[in-house]
């Protein structure tokens, strides 16, 4: 180590030689990276490109600083070679040509034109302005040159992916859209008649709008990753994109039920009338029942059984109507309306019947009660009993005669019971070979069962036919 100089202390040979070496490196690899931006697809993009926008401001300044890069690195270079040249001249530098290296490789000694530096904007010291160069040392014209050149690729990065991710995927949608564009015009979907048509023709509008922008100022369209200082961190933004491809699928799925519509309209409108026309079987069959409870049941509400359902069965024959005028955007929400109120009009029916007819239901569950405690009490040997024939004849009359009182009947029923009850109270029991399944855990023998069913149709004959 010399003297010190205005670089610092003199360099001696070999750390004279380490430095040529790492700056030798520094400019091959700064060399290899600005031929790399020179060759990047999308700064050639850039400079073809009719760029508005954000892009277009950016662009311009990242112009001027990669024009400033390649004056940067031609001083660089000339400095370097320089330096080479001293180191060249005698194998053992004297100490006149250490100081010069020093100075050269350590000092401020690279002139760059200073317009060159304020086309760029890249900043010139404080109070420089208006100089006809600046100096620099090696080491700060490398920093610069990183810096610029990180800040180009950045923004040629950006570009790039934008330009490569969203474009096509546009085109892709856009086909698709013209695709489904045809299947709807097929089918009757056009703006103005069916919302799905005003839905394609703004997708329409906007995916072309969205493109257009998109290749004029694809930065408009892109988020950088946020904390990430590597060029080109972040994500093309395809917000816009995506909303619209969802857009589209939500139409597809209404094309293709229209679609599904015309291939089965016809089984659907037979499906529908068939299912109506159980329901009028249905509801005349209530309004039959009700007329006959109300001749043969006494004291009781019955319940109104309404009307066909006039009104499904004209919006089944528009349904029918527009099938014949394949106005299929029309027939789908109509089929889809239409198939789930008359299942609903069936099922009223059918409650509608079963109100109607509770109370003959009620009726029937009498008469077999009593039939059941009369043969438990034949069985066991109390037929001739006065006092329960007498209960039965009574209760019998009330429930196979019209009108029949039910409250009446079943208090009836129930004092056959308590007579019965009261008999058999009085009476060991007795137990017979066969169960009898409408009294549970009683016997009866197949004999008694069969003169006792005798005996009850024999009655019922001579009650009459209005039961």
């Amino acid at each position: 180590m010399g003297d010190a100089g205005p670089a610092g202390p003199v360099l001696d040979r070999d750390e004279v030689d380490r430095a040529l070496a790492r700056l030798g490196a520094e400019h091959e690899a700064v060399e290899t990276s600005l031929f790399a931006l020179q060759d990047h697809a999308g700064r050639r993009l850039l400079e073809g490109a009719e760029l508005t926008g954000v892009t277009a401001g950016r662009w311009a300044a990242a112009e001027a600083s990669i024009t400033l890069l390649w004056t940067y690195f031609d001083a660089y270079t000339q400095a370097l070679r320089t330096a080479r040249g001293i180191r060249a001249r005698r194998r053992w530098s004297s100490r006149e040509d250490l100081a010069e290296l020093t100075e050269l490789l350590r000092g401020e000694a690279v002139v760059v034109p200073g317009a060159a530096t304020a086309a760029a904007g890249a900043g010139a010291p404080e109070g420089g302005g208006g100089r006809l160069s600046e100096r620099y040392s090696l080491e700060t014209l490398v920093d610069r040159m990183n810096r610029l050149y990180a800040a180009a690729l950045d923004l040629v990065v950006a570009a790039d992916a934008v330009w490569s991710a969203l474009p096509a995927r546009i085109d892709l949608l856009a086909a698709e859209l013209r695709r489904t564009l045809g299947l709807a015009h097929s089918v009757g979907v056009r703006p103005g008649e069916h919302p799905a048509g005003d839905d394609l023709e703004r997708i329409t509008r906007t995916l072309a709008r969205l493109r257009e922008r998109v290749v004029s100022d694809p930065l408009a369209y892109w988020v950088p990753a946020e904390g990430s200082s590597a060029p080109g961190g972040g994500r093309p933004d395809t917000t816009v994109y995506d909303r619209e491809a969802r857009a589209l699928e939500e139409v597809r799925r209404e094309i293709d039920a229209v679609l599904a519509v015309r291939q089965d309209a016809e089984q659907r409108i037979l499906r529908l009338r068939d299912v109506l026309s159980r329901a009028d079987r249905t509801l005349a069959e209530a309004r039959t029942a009700r007329g006959e409870v109300l001749a043969k049941i006494a004291a009781t509400e019955v319940p109104v059984v309404s009307g066909p359902p006039t009104a499904l069965h004209e919006q089944v024959a528009t349904a029918a109507e527009y099938r014949r005028h394949a106005q299929w955007h029309r027939l789908s929400p109509l089929l889809e309306s239409l198939e789930g109120r008359a299942e609903d009009e069936l099922l009223r029916a059918r409650e509608s019947l079963t109100a109607v007819t509770a109370p003959l239901a009620v009726r029937a569950e009498l008469r077999g009660r009593l039939d059941a405690y009369r043969a438990k009490m034949t069985r066991l040997g109390f037929s001739e009993d006065p006092e329960l024939v007498e209960t039965y004849e009574r209760a019998r009359r009330m429930l196979w005669s019209a009108p029949c009182d039910l409250r009446v009947a079943e208090q009836a029923v129930l004092r056959y019971q308590r007579v019965a009850a009261e008999a058999l109270a009085a009476e060991p029991r007795v137990s017979g070979p066969a169960a009898d399944p409408r009294v549970p855990g009683q016997a009866v023998a197949p004999g008694e069962r069969a003169a006792a069913d005798r005996t009850h149709r024999t009655d019922r004959d001579r009650t009459g036919p209005g039961a």
